[in-house]
């Protein structure tokens, strides 16, 4: 019979002697794991006051982290993973927008939230390196495991939507979701009791949650944490824990990838991983380079399990619709696109009828919600169905791909072009560590294609050649060149280590990064723009009405 709650699967593991937790510094049983969960929710009940009984928890992947998941579970309790990247104002209004009623956190978070107006009274802060948090737990060791009074509707997370589009929002998510989620993603990312799942991407995020933690322990298999994701070390870390299993973004493999090669690299113990946004390459290089198969999926916090995954789909497909109401559909009349037509290259030939938003018409009752937002609920259900608020396209054997979110298309000359296919061109390059494209106005009409690459240190944009390249790319067309191209050894990211394309196109070439501008019509040439050249831009726009699209 499968558990209904995250507190039932947890449950479920007492006395289980099993490894359920490693650290490089020790190792916990899944009994352990139980043990300590049990500790912090008798400590959390007793510390829970009137309103939501909420708990936000500021911490890197360490230990303290997981039992608290645990804990939040057991005592039915909402775990806010609060995001360490956030700074000032902005992390206020996210703490204090979620009514968290306690934090837990360490010194270094607390730190972070010192002075800062939370909603929360400093003596309702459990700081777990501080020497009276281990007084505190003391008192709470020891008892009868309780029953849990959660059901499946029994709210289990607020996570924090990564803001690479925007202001950040707090999907729900019930523990009756998330162990659904833990037993589906189990088996769809074959993961057993057997396997060693290593976590590099941040707890507080939906893709460790979702796709490592609910189906390790829906399956009893061993959890690997490391404290932050390190490209340098995360082959050290997987040889070390033995890993099996592991998740991802693009962005963290384009990072591994970008570590020098060894003939040794193949010496691990991987077979799978899964993971969102990986370019094809980079999905093929990873396997050839490391003997480990990326699963390439689509979900989200608000939305996952949409999509089957098929072992024999073509590259780069997300797989079939794993129900019926799973559609593409055209935004402004709800018609279902016809599929794609594909040229050689897999570009899309049919853009303007085949790409639409990815919908689920019978999706809006699955749809938990966001916290205390009405005006984000309303956007992601109309006229009774759950809208994604992302692009993608069928082909004729009614496999999906993902074109984009729904602020990834450009519109360049009265024509809609792909940012997302110009992004897989540009991290083709070996030279290119991460990139991100996307529009910013022309001075005159419409929009213009702008690129921000990531490239390592000691290398130049020079050393790239870029133009060289580009005219290679066969299926990059002339609407999809960049104009402006962003130039960083480090560009901004979210907690999850997405980058932040929202915060860079409202920064346009107005960055203090190098930005170089296409000039000449024979072929992409890029010059080094200058102060003087930006004002010379900035002139154009208001010489031409268009000054209302300047910051």
């Amino acid at each position: 019979m499968p558990h209904e709650t995250i507190a039932d699967l947890l449950l479920a593991r007492s006395g289980d002697e099993h490894p359920g937790l490693l650290t490089r510094a020790r190792s916990w049983t899944w009994g352990e794991v139980v043990e300590e969960s049990a500790a912090r929710a008798a400590w959390a009940e007793q510390l829970r006051t009137d309103g939501p009984f909420h708990i936000g928890v500021l911490l890197d992947n360490e230990p303290e982290y997981v039992f608290w998941l645990g804990a939040a579970a057991l005592a039915g309790a909402a775990v806010v993973g609060i995001n360490p990247t956030r700074r000032g104002a902005e992390l206020a209004q996210e703490v204090r927008h979620t009514d968290c009623r306690m934090i837990v956190t360490d010194r270094a978070g607390a730190a972070l939230l010192s002075g800062l107006d939370v909603g929360v009274d400093g003596d309702r802060f459990l700081i777990v390196d501080a020497p009276e948090y281990e007084t505190g737990l003391a008192d709470h060791r020891g008892g009868t495991l309780p029953a849990s009074a959660a059901t499946a509707t029994t709210r289990m997370l607020l996570l924090l939507t990564s803001g690479t589009t925007g202001t950040s929002k707090a999907a729900i998510c019930s523990q009756g979701r998330l162990a659904a989620l833990g037993a589906a993603n189990s088996a769809k990312y074959d993961i057993t009791r057997e396997d060693t799942c290593y976590c590099p991407m941040p707890l507080f995020h939906g893709n460790a949650l979702m796709a490592l933690w609910a189906p390790a322990l829906s399956a009893g298999a061993t959890i690997a944490l490391t404290r932050k994701f390190s490209a340098s070390g995360f082959l050290a870390d997987v040889r070390h824990f033995g890993a099996t299993f592991f998740t991802y973004v693009g962005k963290a493999i384009s990072y591994v990838l970008a570590v020098p090669e060894t003939d040794q690299d193949a010496d691990n113990r991987l077979t799978h991983a899964f993971g969102t946004e990986a370019s094809p390459e980079d999905v093929a290089l990873f396997r050839s380079r490391f003997g480990c198969r990326l699963i390439e999926g689509y979900g989200s916090s608000e939305g996952a399990g949409m999509l089957k995954r098929v072992d024999a789909a073509p590259a780069g497909a997300l797989g079939r619709p794993a129900r019926p109401g799973v559609r593409i559909v055209h935004p402004m009349t709800r018609a279902s696109c016809p599929p794609a037509e594909l040229d050689s290259y897999g570009r899309v030939r049919n853009p303007e009828d085949a790409i639409g938003e990815i919908v689920d018409v019978d999706g809006a009752a699955r749809f938990e919600g966001y916290y205390k937002n009405d005006a984000a609920n309303a956007e992601r259900v109309r006229h009774g169905w759950y809208w994604t608020g992302d692009l993608g396209y069928v082909d004729e054997a009614g496999y999906f791909y993902f074109a984009g979110r729904s602020g990834d298309w450009i519109r360049v000359d009265g024509e809609n072009t792909s940012a997302l296919l110009t992004e897989r061109v540009l991290r083709r390059h070996p030279g290119v560590v991460a990139a991100g494209v996307f529009g910013v106005p022309d001075p005159r009409s419409g929009d213009q294609v702008m690129a921000a690459v990531e490239i390592a240190e000691g290398t130049r944009f020079d050393d790239l050649d870029l133009p060289a390249f580009l005219a290679r790319q066969e299926d990059l067309g002339t609407k999809g060149t960049p104009r402006f191209v962003r130039v960083s050894h480090a560009l901004p990211t979210t907690g999850s280590n997405k980058l932040r394309k929202k915060e860079m196109q409202l920064d346009g070439w107005r960055t203090d990064d190098p930005v170089y501008r296409w000039a000449g019509r024979g072929g992409p040439v890029y010059t080094l723009m200058t102060d003087d050249d930006k004002t010379a831009l900035r002139g154009e726009f208001l010489a031409n009405g268009r000054g209302r699209f300047l910051p």
